[in-house]
């Protein structure tokens, strides 16, 4: 029995922030001083505060230390796990109070979370299934294979009003019961964890701290539509992820929780993985089982659809990694205790990756129905450097931006719908007043073209064309037929694309001239970008009365263009001036001001 435990992430963020040597130097520690069998070092996933890592917390304390350094690691060993004394300065100082040490669980980032989904990560070892089991893993696969049959399974999930947590919120009992309802030789259950939203990384994180919560569901849903044979379609850009799902589909052979006979039952199932090529079309379903076929990954027409014909022909049911996550919580719990969180069509709790401009980037775990304002103000920690909050992107390129006047709607999924944008898979993105949003509409419509499969017309040709008239208006050459066309193609483009990619696409668009029409008439009628971000409408200018006449801007500036004496406000002249911004940064009288 070991008197402390050491949880370090090692999760992708905090691995990149050499989390790896961090483990390494404790173990070091540790057996230097003596105390291999007093004090255990465990890697976990993902904590959510990963504008921290990387972080290590030291139990039963709960001592919280976050952004350690390999440095930091010598005296930590020496004074806390050795002689008992919490080293104070490398906390979370969220978790300081008059020198009293606080709970993680009553810190502005965690108290309003619940977490559902997200409950192993950062709070077992994800490559050992013996902590998994310790947390109820696999109760909840043992109790449907021999207690409920595939219908009371079915109904129980259509029952606590679980919907697709990939984006378009199907309800996830009505596709279970349509694909239990096709009769086939053999069925097929897919995992969709090929996450590609710029931005998102809730799926990521799920596998790389919780792997078995997903096989587990995933088998659960075998049993419910009559399924032996599962895939997960995993990005091959998440190497942590990928390696700690092998390892969990080897110990869940090893201790036959996959394979034949389950729990001595009579039901076969098993789990391959295939790997993405990183295609973000294949983060739609019939481009996903395409693509598992060994084809090139390109949506088909529906119907039919996967239920009835998917992969391989055979009826299929594919849901992404969070929905899954929330399954065998609802088998243990019951649906009455999932359908009690939540708004009236909405269902549990939802995982975002807040990423932008907010001081706590990280993952987030709330109750559907928690406002925007909760989130980026209370949680996140507001927008830092004094700026004002200007809009959310949700849903990647297929969302839309909400503004400031929409921070005290209740997220769900009619609700974002409702204001132009939607749910997705999770991203969210906080902009601040530098945010120029035709910018932004723009930044999407790149990669949505990029991203294009190519294989509709509407999709193919009108995101490019889409993207040239964003491209225009940024360069100042837009006209308010422009801003017609705009729109006019938008709508086309939704009605008539073939897949969810192409229908979506336009939202970012939709959703920013529906909130933000007068920056997108700045940029034509005046020639100005009010955000001061695209690079063809801005105009740099010295104030005379604030110039000093030290030459700092001159001498930075790479063209020239900038001229005058010492001691004499300088000029710049326009014409040569390429707008790198290098004098403004330079100048130490805050005389440069960008137009």
């Amino acid at each position: 029995m070991y008197r402390s435990n050491v949880l370090v992430c090692g999760g992708t963020g905090c691995t990149s922030s050499n989390s790896e040597q961090i483990m390494a130097k404790l173990k070091e520690e540790i057996k230097a001083k003596g105390l291999e069998k007093e004090v255990n070092v465990i890697r976990t996933g993902c904590f959510g505060l990963c504008a921290l890592g990387p972080i290590m917390v030291v139990y039963p304390e709960g001592s919280f230390y976050s952004m350690v350094k390999v440095e930091d690691i010598p005296e930590i060993v020496e004074e806390h796990l050795l002689k008992g004394r919490i080293v104070t300065r490398l906390l979370y100082q969220e978790t300081v109070d008059n020198d009293t040490i606080k709970s993680l669980n009553h810190t502005p980032f965690y108290e309003k979370q619940m977490r559902i989904a997200l409950r192993n990560c950062g709070v077992i070892n994800p490559e050992v299934i013996d902590e998994y089991i310790a947390r109820d893993g696999y109760a909840a696969l043992g109790k449907v294979l021999t207690e409920m049959t595939p219908q009371q399974v079915i109904d129980e999930v259509l029952a606590s009003g679980l919907r697709g947590r990939g984006g378009a919120g199907f309800p996830t009992g009505r596709k279970w019961g349509m694909a239990a309802a096709n009769k086939a030789d053999q069925k097929y259950v897919c995992c969709n964890a090929d996450e590609g939203d710029p931005g998102a990384f809730m799926d990521r994180s799920v596998l790389e701290g919780d792997p078995h919560t997903v096989l587990e569901a995933m088998a659960i849903a075998g049993y419910a539509i009559g399924a032996s044979q599962g895939y997960i379609y995993v990005r091959a850009e998440y190497p942590i992820a990928v390696k700690r799902l092998q390892i969990a589909l080897d110990q869940a052979h090893e201790y036959g929780l996959l394979g034949k006979n389950i729990f001595d039952t009579g039901f076969d199932f098993d789990i391959s993985l295939r790997l993405g090529a990183g295609a973000f079309v294949c983060g739609e379903e019939t481009a996903l089982m395409t693509s598992i076929e060994g084809k090139r990954g390109e949506p088909h027409a529906r119907p039919p659809y996967p239920a009835v014909k998917g992969l391989f022909g055979k009826p299929t049911i594919l849901n992404n990694v969070e929905t899954y996550a929330n399954i065998t919580q609802i088998i243990l719990n019951g649906a009455d205790w999932f359908k009690s969180i939540g708004t009236e069509k909405s269902k549990g709790t939802k995982v975002f990756a807040l990423g932008g401009k907010i001081k706590h980037t990280g993952l987030v775990e709330v109750p559907m129905g928690t406002t925007l304002r909760e989130i980026v103000e209370e949680i996140g920690g507001g927008v830092p450097n004094g700026r004002k909050f200007k809009a959310a992107q949700t849903g990647g390129p297929s969302g839309g931006c909400i503004p400031a006047s929409k921070m005290d709607v209740p997220i769900d999924y009619d609700n974002l719908i409702a204001i132009g944008s939607m749910m997705g898979s999770g991203g969210l993105i906080v902009m601040d007043d530098t945010t120029c949003m035709v910018d932004i509409a723009k930044f999407f419509l790149e990669f949505t073209v990029d991203e294009s499969c190519g294989k509709c017309t509407p999709c193919r040709v009108g995101t490019k064309r889409l993207l040239e008239i964003l491209d225009k208006i940024t360069k100042g050459n837009g006209t308010m037929e422009d801003i017609d066309k705009l729109e006019e193609l938008c709508y086309y483009i939704k009605d008539n694309a073939l897949c969810g990619l192409g229908q979506t696409a336009p939202n970012p668009v939709l959703s920013t001239l529906r909130y933000f029409r007068d920056e997108y008439e700045a940029h034509v009628k005046e020639h100005r970008c009010p955000a001061g971000v695209c690079k063809s409408l801005l105009r740099y200018e010295i104030q005379a009365d604030k110039c000093k006449g030290c030459t700092a801007c001159a001498r930075v500036c790479p063209v020239g263009a900038i001229s005058g004496t010492v001691k004499q406000p300088h000029v710049i002249d326009t014409s040569k001036c390429i707008k790198c911004g290098a004098c403004m940064e330079k100048c130490k009288f805050n005389a440069i001001v960008k137009l």
